[in-house]
């Protein structure tokens, strides 16, 4: 089971917003899945191009997003369950400030965020039993 949701962040100046979008597999709470993009049809289709095969077919909880719609059908989207994809959301913007709301740290080219964010990931996927 998965969990998907984004996060929002500003590159270059405050009025261009960009979403991170993350999936986190409910058993292990390893991010299994991220794209970093706008929070429209092609971003969701690029966090679903971003997970492994074997979460295709894995039951996705989201916030309701209709984007989502557009990636996950049927019975595999349910809206609701996503306490701890949230939750590390949070840990997110508490550990880097770059993801801080209203911020003045925030990254000044999209190469330099996509890299402390895949560096954070990967040492948080790390740093799990």
């Amino acid at each position: 089971m998965l969990e998907c949701d984004e996060l929002c962040t500003f590159v270059g100046r405050h009025d261009r917003p960009l979403w991170i979008w993350l999936a986190m597999d409910r058993a292990t709470r390893r991010i299994v899945g991220c794209f970093i993009g706008q929070r429209d049809a092609p971003g969701a289709f690029g966090l679903w191009q971003s997970l492994p095969t074997p979460y295709l077919d894995a039951v996705c909880h989201t916030d309701g997003l209709r984007e989502y719609r557009s990636v996950v059908f049927g019975a595999l989207h349910h809206i609701g369950g996503t306490q701890h994809i949230e939750r590390f959301n949070a840990t997110l913007r508490l550990r880097l400030a770059h993801l801080v709301r209203q911020s003045l740290s925030f990254s000044r080219q999209q190469a330099n965020l996509e890299t402390l964010v895949w560096l954070f990931l990967h040492r948080y996927n790390l740093s799990l039993p």
